[in-house]
């Protein structure tokens, strides 16, 4: 099928504790930044694409895209990023349906993987969709209806729900599969461990 108009959410408002702080996304893996990676595989798969971050928009400048916030205070992670990009998405694209999400530190993400998150949801018939590789879920690369917003708001304000999976399974999720052998695609670099990993991957991988 053809995916339908997406817009691309690249998730990096985490704080990056265990890389010593900053913006992991920054982080260079084979002589270019993680989020330099990313933009490069979702940006052709997407109608457009934006970044949510908290704290100064400007460090993010350089990309030339839209800075979203999250507007659900106190750091409530990534449920509370896909909201903002879903409200942003109703303000300012209203003809856009989707809302694709990444992480902002998975270097390798699918070139397909739009195209393959839309084939996943109109499979199992329902609204939602995630990627899986082997027996990982990444409940966080994603593809987000932006009519169900207002019930995420209301899970995220109302009952202080956090956990990605207990509210994609109120509506449904399909599952998108991709092998994790001999390399996994959704491969994140949380660590220097990671991305001494990551390093090893590009270099023995260069079209991965």
């Amino acid at each position: 099928m053809n995916a339908p108009p997406t817009l691309g959410l690249v998730l990096a408002g985490g704080l990056a504790r265990r890389v010593g702080g900053g913006d992991k996304v920054r982080t260079r893996i084979g002589g270019r930044s993680i989020l330099q990676r990313v933009l490069e595989r979702l940006s052709p798969q997407c109608a457009g694409v934006i970044i949510n971050a908290n704290g100064d928009p400007k460090r993010f400048a350089d990309t030339g895209l839209q800075i979203v916030a999250d507007s659900i205070p106190g750091f409530a992670g990534p449920l509370a990023g896909i909201l903002a990009g879903l409200d942003w998405a109703a303000a300012h694209v209203p003809q856009i349906d989707y809302v694709a999400s990444v992480p902002g530190d998975c270097p390798f993400l699918p070139r397909d993987l739009v195209r393959r998150l839309h084939e996943a949801r109109h499979a199992a018939g329902a609204p939602l969709a995630c990627a899986r590789s082997g027996e990982w879920r990444h409940p966080v690369v994603a593809l987000w209806p932006v009519a169900l917003r207002e019930d995420l708001r209301r899970a995220l304000a109302d009952e202080g729900l956090r956990k990605i999976e207990s509210w994609t399974a109120r509506h449904g999720v399909g599952h998108a599969d991709w092998p994790a052998e001999p390399r996994d695609p959704f491969f994140n670099v949380n660590t220097p461990q990671d991305a001494a990993r990551a390093e090893a991957l590009a270099a023995e991988f260069p079209d991965l």
